[in-house]
């Protein structure tokens, strides 16, 4: 016998709270038509290009390729060529661009190279100054000098503001770019202490010479540049959310919502 359906079905409990959309994990790639970006890709490929032969001459002429790549400005030079190939094939192969952690960091370290040097390097008559009557490069090394500290600076922020899409930059960005200077810190004067004491070019820079400054002066002029640098990565994580999205094209997505018919 089959009970018979009931004429009033009771209304079921409400679900408390609002309910939530749960987060997608299906990247924005997957339905995003890849964009390439051959001039992108051209202008960064040139200047890794640049940065890798200028990298190459200093080794060529240099008397020992390991004072040569201790220096601070020959690593950042090595660092644009290798980040500048990656990003250059990325945008010909429309890919998802680098970490802004990455494109950032790279930007910072170059510009606090080029400030060191015509700031403090080169600043006549200065405390630290490493250019005299006697000491003025000449031929290649001079030429470049002024790539690694000048141009190549300059040609990663115009790609920055140019060419790279405004990313998310904090606080986090700004304090992770600094644990590379300290390890370059703990680098030089190791290194400095390591080599006999009549060697000379124990120490590649002056500000840092703990044979003649001692270690309390060298540490006292670490914390003044680390707060320098400080500033300059605030103000590189200010002006990226200040600055226009350089890239305006409205992406296009893989599917086309049809309107209902009828």
């Amino acid at each position: 016998m089959i009970a018979p359906i009931p004429k009033e079905i009771p209304d079921l409990p409400a679900v408390p709270g609002m309910p939530t959309l749960l987060p997608s994990d299906v990247p924005a790639a997957a339905v995003m038509t890849p964009v390439r970006r051959p001039v992108a890709a051209a202008y960064r490929l040139l200047v890794a290009l640049t940065a890798a032969a200028a990298v190459a001459v200093d080794l060529a002429l240099g008397l020992s390729p390991v004072r040569v790549l201790s220096y601070f400005t020959v690593q950042t030079g090595v660092l644009v060529a290798l980040v500048f190939t990656v990003s250059a094939w990325r945008a010909w192969t429309a890919r998802r661009p680098l970490p802004p952690l990455v494109t950032g960091g790279t930007l910072f370290y170059t510009l606090i190279a080029g400030l060191l040097y015509h700031v403090v390097l080169v600043n006549e008559p200065g405390t630290f100054s490493m250019t005299g009557p006697t000491d003025a490069l000449t031929g290649w090394p001079a030429l470049t000098n002024q790539v690694l500290h000048t141009a190549i600076p300059a040609a990663v922020l115009l790609d920055w503001l140019l060419l790279t899409p405004a990313a998310p930059l904090g606080l986090r960005h700004a304090t992770r770019w600094l644990l590379y200077p300290v390890a370059y810190l703990i680098f030089s004067l190791t290194r400095g202490a390591l080599i006999p004491r009549n060697k000379e070019g124990r120490y590649l820079y002056p500000f840092l010479d703990a044979g003649h400054l001692g270690y309390k002066s060298v540490l006292g002029n670490a914390l003044l540049l680390g707060l320098a640098f400080f500033v300059v990565a605030l103000l590189l994580v200010a002006a990226d959310h200040l600055r226009p999205d350089p890239i305006r094209h409205r992406p296009k997505t893989g599917f086309r919502l049809q309107p209902p018919v009828g």
